[in-house]
């Protein structure tokens, strides 16, 4: 199995929560099964999707990294692929995220919640 760490938005987010497909190209993969490894590829994506984040106009700025688990490295991923979602427990003020701002962990169950605000 192959962990992606993918870069996505809460509109991006909310479009897989509904059965669309996320593309995974600009995943983030782990160098190795380290915790440290896995860690830097989940600052990596977090970086890449606050870089998504400043170019929305208003609205719901929050990063988001999707974790998903496949076999392959697939060019999208679905739903059933993802095994935990990250993301910044507030919406972001105008300077935007900072680097050192930890992300929450969201379960899968927990992804409506996400959306709603929570």
């Amino acid at each position: 199995m192959t962990r992606l760490y993918v870069p996505a938005t809460l509109v991006s987010l909310a479009e897989l929560d509904a059965g669309s497909m996320l593309d995974s190209a600009e995943a983030f993969v782990a160098a190795d099964e380290s915790e440290e490894a896995e860690y830097d590829a989940l600052v990596a994506a977090a970086e890449a999707s606050a870089a998504l984040v400043a170019g929305l106009g208003g609205g719901l700025r929050r990063r988001v990294v999707v974790v998903a688990e496949v076999d392959d490295e697939p060019q999208t991923i679905g739903i059933r692929d993802v095994v935990a979602v990250h993301a910044d427990p507030v919406d972001l003020g105008p300077g935007g995220a900072d680097p050192d701002d930890d992300l929450g962990w969201y379960a899968t169950q927990e992804i409506a919640d996400l959306l709603a605000g929570g």
